[in-house]
């Protein structure tokens, strides 16, 4: 079934115009949502707006819209000038540069939109994506809609192109403002293990199906179990094994790739008195994996 698109754009290259239609990158309705009902009768609530200054419900025919300038004052605002308001949006991608994609951290990356060309701009539309293939280069513009101006980021994806919503450098928290203690000096082989342990799991591409929601699937179990009738009780938590010593601890690590048909392992022992002498297996070697 074909996307239905969610709003239109126009992507300003130079004196070139390129009309473009928004799609979303995201499917939604699979998440698990619980309702808020009535302990009494198990009937469903709904909300209520309720005046702060004389407590009467009111219903939504009797709301409009106000902005509070001063504290506990506002102005109110009708109809037409909340459209007026969102008139100031321009729909216009304006590209203002050019950088290279490697640039952009995904940090500042808030969401993502498909573009699809419009009609009459199927040649413009492969032309600019094209040429930042080429380019190696993804376009960064300023866009405004529903009252906000945003900074975007344009770039090819699959046939088309991607836009994705950025941050403000603002927005943004430093990492400067993250408590960081001394950190000791590692062994080499504490780096030669580790780099073990990943390139027994390194593959050439990432592969996003063979990843599933197991909470949501056992979630989902225990929801069915109870229409059922069966009642849903609180599982043991697996004791959390302590880190007796580093290296011990990489050298259990090794073997112990994620395959589909592999189970898992602890990695370490729950205390010092069921430590065991772990042999590494063998390592796999994966096609096209450089040798440390």
């Amino acid at each position: 079934m074909p996307a239905r698109s969610i709003g239109t754009a126009t992507i300003s290259f130079g004196l070139v115009s390129i009309p473009t239609k928004l799609y979303t990158t995201n499917e939604s309705g699979n998440d698990i949502h619980f309702n808020m009902l009535h302990d009494k009768d198990g009937s469903r609530l709904k909300q209520q707006y309720v005046c702060t200054k004389c407590g009467e419900v009111v219903d939504r025919e009797h709301t409009v819209k106000g902005y509070e300038h001063a504290k506990g004052q506002y102005v109110v605002l009708n109809p037409e000038e909340l459209k007026a308001l969102d008139a100031v949006a321009s729909q216009t991608i304006a590209l203002e540069e050019f950088v290279p994609a490697s640039s952009v951290d995904p940090l500042f990356v808030e969401k993502s939109y498909y573009l699809g060309p419009d009609k009459g701009g199927e040649r413009a539309y492969k032309l600019i994506r094209d040429a930042m293939v080429e380019t190696g280069l993804v376009g960064i513009a300023s866009y405004a809609a529903r009252g906000k101006q945003y900074i975007v980021c344009l770039r090819p994806f699959q046939e088309g192109l991607i836009v994705h919503q950025l941050r403000y450098a603002e927005e943004v928290k430093p990492w400067s403002e993250v408590p960081m203690p001394d950190l000791p000096e590692l062994k080499p082989a504490e780096i030669n293990l580790a780099k073990q342990i990943i390139q027994q799991i390194q593959h050439e591409t990432w592969n996003p199906e063979k990843y599933k929601d197991e909470v949501q699937a056992r979630m989902m179990d225990l929801i069915n179990k109870k229409v059922e009738g069966q009642e849903i009780t609180m599982q043991p938590e697996a004791p959390a094994g302590k880190v007796i010593d580093l290296m011990a601890a990489l050298k259990a690590s090794l073997g112990m790739a994620k395959d589909s048909d592999a189970e898992r392992k602890p990695a370490i022992a729950a205390d010092a008195g069921e430590a065991e002498e772990v042999v590494a297996a063998p390592k796999k070697k994966a096609a096209g994996k450089k040798k440390s």
